[in-house]
C-alpha cells in the first residue's frame, strides 16, 4: 500500500512538472537542464529534429519560445463580446508550437504521425522542424535564416511569398526579436555542459 502511494506521488509530480514552462526560458542550457528527465529529454528531441529536417536547434527552440513561451496548453486569448463576456478565440492555434488545426492535421497526414499531440514537446518540436523545412522548400528561405523563417512560420508559405508580412510592422518586430533569441540560444548552446 505504501509503495503504491509513493509511486502515485512520484507519477503526479512528474506529470505536474511537464505541464508547466521551464523557469529560465531565455537560457537554452537551463531549459535543457530542467527538462532532462527520465522519460523525455528536450535536448535529445530538439537534436533529433535538427538531424531529421536540418533546422538548427536554436531556431527550433526560439520558435517555441516565441510562439508559446514553452507553455504546453497555450491558446490565443478569447475575444470579448460587449467588451467583457469571454467569446471565441481568434484562431485554432494550440500547444507548444501554436499550430492551427488544419496545419496540424496536414502534418499528421504527411508524416504519418497520427498519435502526435500539440501539447507534447517532442511532437511539437518535430512539427516545428517539419513546418520550417516545408516553408524553406516552398520559398527558398535558408534553414539558418531565422528572421525569414519566422515570417513564413507566421504567414505560411503562400502569405510569405505574397509579402503579406511587409505591411505588418508588429510581425516584423516579432521576427527581429525571434532572430535575436535564436542568436542568443546559439551562443548559449556552445557553452552548455
Amino acid at each position: 500500500m505504501r509503495t503504491r502511494i509513493v509511486l502515485t506521488a512520484v507519477g503526479l509530480a512528474l506529470l505536474a512538472g511537464c505541464a508547466t514552462a521551464p523557469k529560465q526560458t531565455r537560457n537554452i542550457c537551463a531549459v535543457f537542464d530542467e527538462r532532462d528527465g527520465l522519460f523525455s529529454s528536450w535536448q535529445s528531441a530538439a537534436e533529433r529534429t535538427e538531424k531529421k529536417y536540418g533546422v538548427p536547434v536554436p531556431i527550433l527552440m526560439a520558435t517555441m519560445y516565441t510562439e508559446s513561451g514553452f507553455q504546453p496548453y497555450a491558446r490565443p486569448p478569447r475575444t470579448k463580446l460587449f467588451g467583457f463576456i469571454p467569446w471565441t478565440r481568434p484562431s485554432t492555434a494550440y500547444g507548444y508550437s501554436q499550430a492551427l488545426d488544419g496545419t496540424w492535421d496536414h502534418y499528421q497526414s504527411q508524416t504519418g504521425n497520427w498519435t502526435a499531440r500539440r501539447a507534447n514537446f517532442a511532437d511539437a518540436i518535430d512539427f516545428i522542424g517539419w513546418y520550417h523545412a516545408q516553408n524553406s522548400a516552398e520559398t527558398g528561405i535558408p534553414l539558418n535564416d531565422a528572421y525569414n523563417l519566422y515570417l513564413a512560420y507566421y504567414s505560411g508559405p503562400t502569405g510569405y511569398k505574397r509579402g503579406d508580412w511587409r505591411s505588418n510592422g508588429q510581425l516584423q518586430q516579432t521576427a527581429q526579436k525571434f532572430a535575436r533569441m535564436a542568436g542568443t540560444y546559439q551562443q548559449q548552446l556552445q557553452g552548455c555542459n
